[in-house]
């Protein structure tokens, strides 16, 4: 039996429909299996992240992709990566709203990485057609052992950095 070869795929250009359906297809139909992914419109812009189980080599990889993506225009990168898929469900659900400045994803994300938090996805978004310029953070996570360094945390920054958030517990096991 032979090993498995995992790939992280990414690509990036200008989002118009049909994308994930031409890519998915092209993918399918040349032997990939497709796993885990994170597909988003970033401005004008759509970005995927793909993992793609494929038993031939990175270069025949690239050359089944690379097609694809030309005839989309969409820039692309393919390294191997040592395993496939793995289900990790996160424990917490963080909204964060501030407003909008230099730093508070760097003030966030570490302050919550030093109370346990490993972050397993994290979206944001700048709302300029607010009263105010309101960023919003979207978080999911794993902590470490339990959930109270994530509460004082967020509560540090609350009062230090005149955020607001919502900390949901999404697993019941964790305290």
């Amino acid at each position: 039996m032979s090993k498995e070869h995992w790939y992280l795929l990414s690509l990036v250009g200008k989002d118009r429909p049909g994308i994930v359906a031409k890519l998915s297809a092209g993918l399918c139909k040349n032997g990939c299996n497709l796993g885990d992914s994170s597909m988003v419109r970033l401005g004008n812009n759509f970005v995927i992240m793909l993992a793609v189980q494929f038993n031939g080599s990175q270069e025949a990889l690239s050359n089944i992709v690379a097609p694809l993506a030309d005839s989309m225009n969409l820039k692309q990168n393919l390294i191997e990566i040592e395993e496939g898929t793995h289900d990790i469900e996160p424990d917490v659900r963080i909204n964060i709203y501030s407003d909008e400045r230099i730093g508070i994803i760097d003030d966030v994300t570490s302050m919550l990485a030093d109370s346990g938090l490993n972050i397993l996805s994290l979206e944001s978004n700048l709302g300029i057609n607010q009263p105010q310029n309101t960023y919003s953070i979207h978080i999911e996570g794993t902590v470490s052992e339990e959930i109270t360094p994530l509460y004082e945390v967020l509560e540090r920054l609350s009062d230090e950095k005149n955020i607001q958030y919502q900390l949901i517990p999404i697993n019941s096991q964790v305290v």
